[in-house]
């Protein structure tokens, strides 16, 4: 089974605060992406579960892939004996904020599913991916939605257009956990309301209060932990991106425009290292 595995940005996100196991309480807006990894499942009989991975690109070839993780944990919890061989072909980079890594588990375990007779009912599939990661189960079927909780609670938006985006990544790996204990040392305040919320949108996302729905409280921490990314943030605004983000914990920041034309003229202009990533890409719109 072949599959694609949409990355995504996050429009707006707040930190609301810290639950007593430590995980931090989210809300967010998530729009998943034409740029997408490619994944392919092949399965096989066999005496005992196995699960093998091929990938072209950037992402390990071994079991900390966490799509390989996605594999093994699907076959366990339905007790199967399979061989499982996975062919990754990235379009992301690691550890950007994009969801790639995430967005691969879910498309292998949307495979598995798929393919195989007597599947998992949803809500325990909801809740294997959420062990795999706070991104994960808005990746099972992913179109703009809102995420709240550690990634729990996802509610489609309806209605929400295609944006025109340049993402930009400096083509340094950005620890989500260096980020969360920054965001915890430097104090932040937590956000009272989310941004994320439908409602906060008006028919024309682009119109005014763009710049405050793309605030990410995550920002501050993850220019902190990478300096680097102040750079690529002041070379959205100077090619006069209508709003600059944040996605996710870093490291890649994203600016809006009026359509791809003009993210494309953006792209030109911009005076980057070598090493980094860029890409003009657009939000895939509500189903």
């Amino acid at each position: 089974m072949k599959l694609l595995a949409p990355a995504k940005i996050n429009l707006g996100l707040r930190v609301l605060g810290r639950r007593a196991d430590g995980n931090h309480e989210l809300d967010s807006l998530f729009l998943p992406l034409e740029v997408a990894d490619e994944v392919e499942v092949e399965i096989r009989p066999a005496r005992q579960a196995t699960v093998s991975i091929e990938v072209e690109g950037d992402a390990p070839e071994d079991d900390s892939n966490l799509a390989v993780r996605a594999a093994h944990a699907y076959l366990a919890k339905r007790e199967l004996s399979l061989a499982v061989n996975i062919q990754l072909r990235k379009q992301t980079p690691a550890a950007a904020g994009l969801g790639g890594g995430s967005s691969d588990a879910a498309a292998v375990l949307r495979a598995l599913q798929g393919d195989l007779p007597g599947g998992l009912p949803p809500a325990e599939l909801a809740s294997l991916a959420l062990d795999l990661g706070a991104d994960v189960p808005f990746f099972l079927d992913p179109r703009p939605s809102r995420v709240r909780g550690i990634g729990e609670r996802v509610e489609p938006v309806s209605d929400f257009p295609s944006l025109s985006l340049l993402l930009v990544n400096p083509g340094v790996p950005v620890s989500t956990a260096d980020v969360f204990r920054a965001y915890d040392l430097l104090g932040a305040s937590t956000g009272a309301e989310s941004a994320a919320r439908p409602d906060a949108y008006p028919p024309d996302p682009l119109g005014a209060g763009l710049a405050d729905r793309v605030r990410n409280d995550l920002e501050a921490p993850a220019l902190h932990v990478c300096p680097e990314l102040r750079r690529v943030r002041q070379a959205l605004e100077g090619v006069s991106a209508l709003a600059v983000g944040l996605s996710g914990s870093g490291g890649t920041f994203y600016g809006v425009f009026r359509d791809t034309a003009d993210a494309h003229d953006a792209l030109g202009a911009l005076k980057l290292p070598t090493r980094s990533w860029s890409r003009v890409a657009r939000t895939l719109e509500s189903g």
